[in-house]
């Protein structure tokens, strides 16, 4: 379908981006990979008077170490994640994560910054974030801010980023030491998840010592299975992961849709959270 008419215009600086984006108000949005926004425009799911293009402003990709932390760009894209050393050192999740998103022409096109801000909570990324316990850091017209993973997704589609915000890096505590998996469930290999599990884990003297489990599609933002996760601490064999694996759809919400029912969602998420998990300690 032939998108709707827009105004277009490409910054060379943040401050130019956000100068436009506080001018247009709520008619405008950003342009990073376009993976996310394209497809809106054409099936005409978005109507902004103005298209924000970010693509090309310099300093906005790439990564690098702060202490204990990566710093991210928004515009690096998925491709980039994958092979950049650091995030394969110390963000083993991300990058095995990312592996998985579409197809390769959507993963060198598509922005980290990009899937993050488009807020899809049937996307891959915010539920790893979420178990990364990453931060978002935003440029404003008056301040730069950083907002933690928790409370960035607000709704379906919805972020915390305020209209003349730009998301210009993601910060992510490094998990040198930790195992990790990405599992998800969809039914063809370059469809979005029907649920999908990012686990982290901790092991001490053989027994897991703490777990991080973010669930992608089992509500209207990405969320942690906070139940499944205190199970699991302690937990030393596979009974003990299935046990824990049973309580992951505990708090959640997942919606009704052609995708599956509720119920159909939260076996799902029991389900992958027993293999994430076994997968991550060697088990499976």
């Amino acid at each position: 379908m032939i998108p709707p008419a827009f105004e277009y215009t490409r910054p060379h600086s943040v401050d130019e981006a956000v100068r436009a984006l506080a001018e247009a108000g709520d008619e405008a949005k950003v342009l990073a990979g376009g993976q996310s926004l394209l497809p809106l425009l054409r099936l005409r799911l978005a109507f902004p008077e103005l298209v924000v293009d970010v693509g090309r402003i310099p300093g906005l990709r790439g990564v690098r170490e702060d202490g204990d932390s990566l710093v991210i760009g928004a515009l690096t894209t998925h491709h980039d994640l994958i092979r950049d050393p650091l995030v394969r050192r110390h963000a083993g999740l991300l990058a095995a994560a990312t592996r998985t998103v579409a197809d390769p022409a959507v993963r060198h096109r598509g922005t980290l910054g990009g899937s993050l801000a488009h807020a899809d909570p049937a996307g891959d990324l915010p539920a790893v974030l979420l178990a990364l316990d990453g931060d978002m850091v935003a440029v404003g017209p008056k301040r730069r801010r950083t907002i933690p993973v928790g409370e960035f997704f607000v709704d379906y589609f919805q972020s915390a980023l305020a209209p003349d915000e730009l998301l210009v890096e993601v910060r992510v505590p490094k998990t040198d030491g930790w195992d990790f998996h990405y599992e998800k469930f969809h039914r063809a290999a370059q469809a979005w998840a029907i649920v999908g599990v990012a686990a982290l884990v901790r092991r001490d003297d053989g027994r897991i010592a703490e777990a991080r489990i973010g669930l992608t599609g089992m509500g209207s933002t990405p969320l942690r299975a906070v139940a499944a996760e205190r199970a699991l601490t302690g937990a030393a064999d596979e009974d003990a992961v299935a046990r824990a694996g049973e309580q992951a759809a505990e708090g959640t919400r997942p919606a009704q849709d052609v995708s599956g029912s509720p119920e159909y969602r939260a076996h799902l998420a029991r389900v992958l959270t027993r293999r994430a998990v076994l997968a991550a300690t060697g088990a499976r």
